[in-house]
């Protein structure tokens, strides 16, 4: 075997989903593989009756799930971090605990396609949207194959690229990303994930065209049913942390520049951020 103690670790963050995760957690205990995998869960000092659901399933498959538990709320991305520093997998595979996978094949499917792709640094697949009755909102139904890199990230083309379908390589440069201080800042951590991963010489994103997973829209979601004036907001501050701490080119400035005065530069006006909006024409311009 290799270095590592199991071939994929499946981190999993979670926070007051009492009526979700159990489905999170079947869909990680089904998968078929021919590899060791462990399910490492952080649960975020939920309220409700989220650690006793896993703690049962945990005395249910002993040794095959790690429960994180912390004091007090911390949020999201401490809450992740915490996850990842704890993956001893050659991959990591991402789901938060109010999405589910539907494939059993998944994960064998995934970890074949990046043995044999080097250069893929992270792998996808194409995912179904629901919304909090079960009922479909989103689904393509012809996936074909994609491939990203860097600079498409970069400039917002990441289609089929949804956290629940993430598997990563558990590189190094993966775990340094605990050390940047912009990362804490941010709001939608999966696209900063994603950048900060690529941003390592010739790596890949592929998406399998293949639905293996279910991403829920729900009123407690994170980020699916945020009020649209907060979400583009947190938007716009993702924007400018991407601006700031990123490379780029002065073509891809040029495209970044497009970007900001289509989707949010009036919004900054009209929100009477002035400086705000001046600040990042300057560092576009």
């Amino acid at each position: 075997m290799n270095k590592y103690d199991n071939m994929v670790s499946i981190c999993c963050i979670t926070y007051n989903q009492e009526k979700y995760i159990a489905e999170a957690l079947d869909g990680f205990l089904m998968q078929k593989t021919n590899f060791n995998y462990e399910i490492i869960i952080g649960d975020d000092c939920s309220t409700d009756a989220t650690r006793t659901i896993i703690e049962e399933y945990s005395e249910r498959y002993p040794g095959k799930i790690q429960l994180l538990t912390s004091q007090k709320n911390g949020g999201a991305i401490p809450n992740m971090l915490k996850a990842l520093s704890t993956a001893n997998g050659k991959y990591i595979a991402l789901c938060d605990g109010d999405d589910y996978w539907t494939d059993s094949r998944k994960l064998q499917m995934q970890v074949d396609f990046m043995e044999n792709h080097p250069d893929s640094s992270i792998c996808c697949h194409y995912s179904r949207v629901i919304d909090e009755n079960g009922d479909l909102v989103y689904e393509d139904n012809n996936p074909v194959s994609l491939e990203f890199t860097y600079e498409d990230v970069l400039l917002g083309r990441k289609n089929e690229t949804r956290v629940c379908t993430m598997m990563m390589k558990n590189s190094d440069h993966l775990k340094h990303i605990k050390s940047q201080e912009w990362f804490y800042q941010v709001y939608s951590a999966d696209t900063f994930f994603k950048l900060y991963v690529l941003s390592e010489p010739k790596a890949k994103l592929y998406v399998l065209p293949e639905i293996m997973a279910v991403y829920r829209l729900h009123q407690a979601g994170v980020w699916s049913m945020i009020d649209s004036q907060v979400r583009k907001k947190k938007m716009i501050d993702d924007f400018n942390i991407l601006i700031n701490n990123f490379s780029y080119t002065a073509q891809h400035k040029k495209e970044l520049l497009k970007i900001y005065l289509m989707q949010y530069f009036l919004f900054d006006v009209k929100n009477l951020k002035i400086q705000k909006a001046i600040n990042t024409l300057i560092t576009l311009v």
